[in-house]
């Protein structure tokens, strides 16, 4: 059916954006759970801490990513509101025992499995449902969408630092699961548009068909070759992409002590990040084909220059300001996955590719914090660990800019075979015309004569 640009679908504007802040507040405010975590299950005889600490936040957030491929192909089966609401079912079970343990390592399966791939199986729904319900405003719909993560990032820190001093880590994830159990309530909204008459048939029958194996999981993507780099370059960017999340809130203990409010710089990424967003989402529409992607060429450079300037910043205030041109970058990076994906596979592949990369996403993602927290345990210090987090956004940067030359070569190939089509068609044609002729002169002639 024709989507109804409006009515119960800006409810579902709602729950969505709900559940964007839920999921990626509680996520991008890791940096003050894992303070709370050192504290909390750290000993002075413990060498690696940190490295088992950020383990935590980090698996959490790649499973989100990693969970992604097998969300999509659930959600086309069962449709968005199951799969919604078991997620955050499962989810706040996650988050609920999280706050029971005793010791650190319980919290890799409660918190970054169980937890995780329940705000995954969440997540994923809440942007497919969108497209039921409109078409000409699905622009504007996902940018006030994802303005949620922005606004929850904005104000969870605050919130997250005042309840973890004055109720504990344990009761401040008890109140964690107010968010989630109203996720779960959201996702009742995701209220399905009227199927077609064979789902209809299918459901008074009680037979549940799946579909072909192609459709399920569509691996033809990856036969264009212009996708592959990308799914190559993003992942290779992105081994440093989360470590600030985690460790420049111990970081600026480190160097600034208590003096300062360091929940201060993950206010400044959520605001320029929800900017970032809006203005490159904008600009990207003025950007022709698959040149796109140099805007997140752009982005990659930049968020790989402010995780090195972190070190070299002795004042907050410099750190201020490279949390803002970081924000706004990480927005731009973002906000242009769905167009660069659309312009390399076409429309009728988007989603199946954007559910491949971010499970691709999902394994450096994983690996980069436990690494800069494994440097910190060694070392005594971040240092070292920030500047390393830049160098990966500048390698994955260069391998994307030979996307726009791959892609308009693939371009050429496709026109140069229709063109071939053509002139083949056309001397098939010719050979029939003059069989045509060879064949209709006798009979003439003979009419003639007769």
């Amino acid at each position: 059916p024709e989507p109804p640009e409006g009515g119960w679908g800006w409810v579902v504007m709602l729950a969505a954006m709900w559940c964007n802040g839920a999921v990626f507040g509680i996520q991008n405010s890791c940096g003050v759970l894992f303070v709370s975590m050192l504290k909390l299950f750290g000993g002075s005889e413990d060498k690696q801490l940190a490295f088992k600490t950020a383990w935590v936040s980090s698996l959490s957030m790649g499973m989100v990513f990693f969970c992604s491929p097998i969300v999509s192909i659930f959600t086309d089966l069962f449709g968005c509101r199951k799969v919604a609401v078991i997620g955050a079912a499962v989810g706040f079970v996650g988050l609920l025992s999280s706050s029971f343990v005793s010791t650190i390592e319980p919290l890799y399966f409660t918190y970054g499995v169980l937890f995780a791939c329940g705000c995954s199986f969440a997540y994923q729904p809440s942007l497919v449902i969108l497209g039921h319900y409109f078409k000409k405003r699905l622009g504007l719909v996902n940018g006030i969408v994802t303005a949620g993560s922005s606004l929850f990032t904005v104000s969870l820190p605050f919130l997250l630092r005042v309840l973890i001093d004055s109720v504990g880590l344990y009761n401040t994830l008890r109140v964690l699961c107010i968010l989630m159990f109203i996720l779960f309530l959201a996702g009742f909204t995701y209220k399905p548009l009227v199927s077609n008459a064979k789902d209809k048939e299918g459901g008074k029958k009680g037979k549940f068909r799946f579909p072909p194996e192609k459709k399920i999981c569509n691996f033809s993507v990856f036969k264009v070759l212009s996708y592959r780099i990308w799914a190559l370059g993003i992942p290779a960017a992105l081994f440093g992409y989360f470590v600030p999340y985690v460790h420049l809130m111990k970081h600026v203990k480190d160097r600034f002590g208590d003096s300062v409010p360091e929940e201060v710089l993950l206010l400044c990424l959520g605001i320029t990040s929800g900017v970032g967003r809006l203005i490159f989402g904008r600009v990207a529409d003025y950007v022709p084909g698959a040149k796109k992607v140099y805007l997140q060429v752009a982005s990659f450079f930049f968020i790989g220059l402010m995780s090195m300037m972190i070190p070299l910043c002795h004042v907050f205030g410099g750190l201020i300001a490279v949390c803002l041109f970081m924000g706004l970058f990480d927005g731009c990076f973002i906000c242009i996955m769905a167009p660069i994906a659309f312009e390399l596979v076409g429309a009728q592949d988007v989603s199946q590719a954007i559910g491949f990369l971010l499970g691709l996403m999902s394994i450096p993602m994983t690996v980069g914090p436990p690494i800069a927290g494994l440097l910190y345990d060694h070392l005594g210090t971040y240092d070292v660990a920030f500047y390393l987090a830049g160098v990966p956004p500048l390698i994955g940067g260069a391998i994307l800019c030979f996307i726009p030359w791959v892609h308009e070569r693939q371009k050429l190939k496709e026109r140069a075979k229709p063109v071939d089509g053509e002139t083949t068609e056309k001397m098939l044609e010719n050979e029939s015309t003059l069989v045509l002729d060879t064949t209709v002169k006798p009979v003439k002639e003979m009419e003639s004569g007769l």
